[in-house]
């Protein structure tokens, strides 16, 4: 479908929607141009779900004097993307499980095209093309590196664990639509799959089992808090609950990143507990593990750098060069034998990753029309 009001315009209607709140925006040449707006998501309700969104779209079209060419935004889970069917297993969106034409019922409903992507995927689509790649490719340029990376594991920290790809400036969302690794298995959780303890419930069982009792109403905000003095609780077990957390996401992710050769952004408003969370993420991610003849070789191929810390970028861009001689003449070339990739925070944050990420996705959809 082809909107007919103000087809030059390059507006794209944006949302983030998570299993508690949707956030509406509105992206124009890269940048947002309203306040997202939030509104609860109601998920365990079909009807009123489907009224949140049309409210918060129309909410978010009043914000605009031109009106946009499509809707583009991010939905949590695997679905048939392609075509704007959501359903199957989604544990935020229990009244989606049976199958909802989503994009139809929203081109009927506001007469745009609409595309529909997996949260993560946008994520990092955003973080790729607008974020904190181009971040790190400029910096590391300003420190005469002449290294620059290409692809991006882009991970969401929330109600899920969420995954999403790109290479070489392509957004990879497989043949059914399902690139995920919240559901490989979980290192400390025997039996479970690692989803179990990377997410919001498993900062609330840890906690709550680590300090011995049976409230489950703390949020990681307020964990946070307590790890941080800043309210009553049991201080090591709040630290301890995050440093858990950060072990079980590492290992997830080190899987992955055996695959897939590239820089690690995480977003989500548990990396607000960064300081507790990274250290035993990336101490995973550069543990040791033993070949069947008892030989001790690193957990990955590549050596982790936290980009967020400056010492570490600066040993990050400046690697391990030296000369080598051209073998029979007088000629030498550098060469570089550190192999090694970077995690970092989202710099823009996740929602507005998601939105860009988003946008872009659909003014190129639309532009190989």
């Amino acid at each position: 479908m082809t909107s007919t009001k103000n087809p030059e315009s390059n507006i794209v209607l944006t949302l983030d929607a998570g299993g508690t709140n949707f956030v509406f925006s509105a992206i124009k040449n890269g940048n947002q141009i309203i306040k997202p707006i939030n509104l609860q998501s109601l998920s365990y309700d079909l009807d009123k779900c489907l009224q949140q969104l049309v409210k918060g779209f129309n909410m978010a079209l009043s914000e605009l004097d031109e009106n946009p060419i499509a809707i583009s935004f991010a939905f949590p889970g695997p679905a048939d993307y392609p075509n704007g069917i959501i359903g199957g297993f989604l544990p935020n969106f229990p009244s989606f499980r049976d199958g909802v034409a989503l994009g139809d019922f929203l081109e009927n409903e506001f007469n745009f095209p609409v595309f529909i992507n997996n949260d993560a995927d946008l994520f990092a689509y955003g973080e790729a093309i607008a974020g904190k790649l181009p971040e790190i490719n400029n910096k590391l340029a300003m420190y005469g590196s002449i290294k620059q990376y290409k692809n991006l594991l882009g991970y969401t920290f929330g109600t899920g664990f969420g995954f999403g790809f790109v290479s070489d400036g392509r957004l990879h969302i497989g043949d059914n639509s399902c690139v995920e690794t919240f559901c490989l298995r979980s290192k400390l959780n025997k039996g479970m799959i690692a989803e179990s303890g990377v997410s919001v419930n498993a900062i609330k069982k840890n906690y709550s089992k680590l300090a011995n009792i049976e409230d489950l109403s703390l949020e990681p905000k307020d964990i946070f808090e307590i790890a941080e003095g800043e309210k009553e609780g049991n201080k090591d077990a709040a630290i301890k609950a995050f440093e858990l957390f950060g072990e079980n996401a590492g290992d997830a992710i080190a899987s992955a990143a055996s695959l897939i050769d590239g820089i690690i952004v995480i977003g989500g408003g548990i990396t607000a507990a960064k300081k507790y969370i990274m250290p035993s993420l990336i101490k995973e991610m550069n543990s040791k593990l033993t070949t069947i003849d008892g030989e001790i070789l690193d957990r990955l191929q590549v050596k982790v750098y936290n980009l967020d810390n400056e010492t570490e970028f600066e040993a990050f861009a400046k690697g391990n060069s030296k000369k080598l001689k051209v073998y029979g003449c007088d000629k030498e070339v550098s060469y570089d034998p550190l192999k090694r990739i970077g995690i970092a925070i989202s710099s823009v944050g996740a929602s507005k990753a998601i939105a860009l990420g988003a946008a872009e996705f659909a003014i190129k959809k639309l532009s190989s029309l």
